[in-house]
């Protein structure tokens, strides 16, 4: 039995918390996380659902040189991170920032040949209609990835996956750390979920200790 799940706020609109979050180092997840955008196919018109500062908005316009990208977020002190770090890239004509909630964008069914999200489902306090919105999205054959984090079954192996990840963090980055594995699915509430959304032939991949993946192929 894992642990209950606490949620977070929906929302880090908080400057400070923003600034925390964008300064925390994702550069091996967030790398591993578009190389898998790449092996399922992505291309073409792609969206980011909750993409905070941009960090995967941008990285993956810059390793898809033939993808636009939109990136959607509800907090503004996000996207204001996000605008910057587009400003500074190369890719910035293929990238955009829209904010919005990712349950109910009202952006045209099937409008995007790849919906991906990245540590955002910890967030939404009910992720069927979340995933129900990325699935509506996405165009026939598209790709979808969606990645969170995996709830720990215990007090335990939650203190011990902040004492490894979150080591050369400050307090407040631990903290942040800690509360968003305590509001994550685990693997078979992820299942259920898209399930219940409306999505057919995903897989659910572990990808790491502390990582998961619902993810489509590309069928073209």
């Amino acid at each position: 039995m894992s642990l209950d799940r606490i949620l977070e706020p929906e929302y880090m609109d908080d400057p400070e918390e923003a600034e925390e979050y964008d300064a925390m180092d994702h550069t091996e997840p967030n790398r591993a996380f578009v190389n898998r955008l790449i092996e399922l196919g992505a291309r073409g018109r792609l969206i980011d659902l909750g993409c905070g500062p941009g960090h995967i908005t941008v990285l993956a316009a810059e390793s898809l040189p033939h993808a636009d990208v939109l990136g959607v977020d509800a907090a503004r002190s996000m996207l204001r991170i996000a605008k910057a770090r587009r400003a500074a890239s190369p890719a910035r004509d293929r990238v955009r920032f829209l904010q919005g909630r990712v349950q109910e964008l009202g952006l045209s069914d099937g409008s995007f040949d790849g919906v991906f999200s990245n540590t955002v489902l910890h967030h939404i306090p009910k992720p069927v209609p979340f995933l129900a919105e990325a699935g509506r999205l996405l165009a026939k054959g598209g790709v979808l990835l969606i990645r969170d984090l995996v709830r720990p079954e215990t007090e335990d192996q939650l203190t011990a996956l902040v004492a490894l990840h979150a080591k050369d963090a400050n307090a407040r980055q631990r903290e942040l750390f800690r509360a968003s594995l305590h509001a994550a699915l685990t693997p078979e509430e992820l299942a259920q979920a898209a399930k219940e959304a409306g999505l057919r032939d995903f897989e659910i991949t572990r990808d790491s200790d502390r990582h998961m993946s619902l993810q489509i192929a590309a069928r073209r």
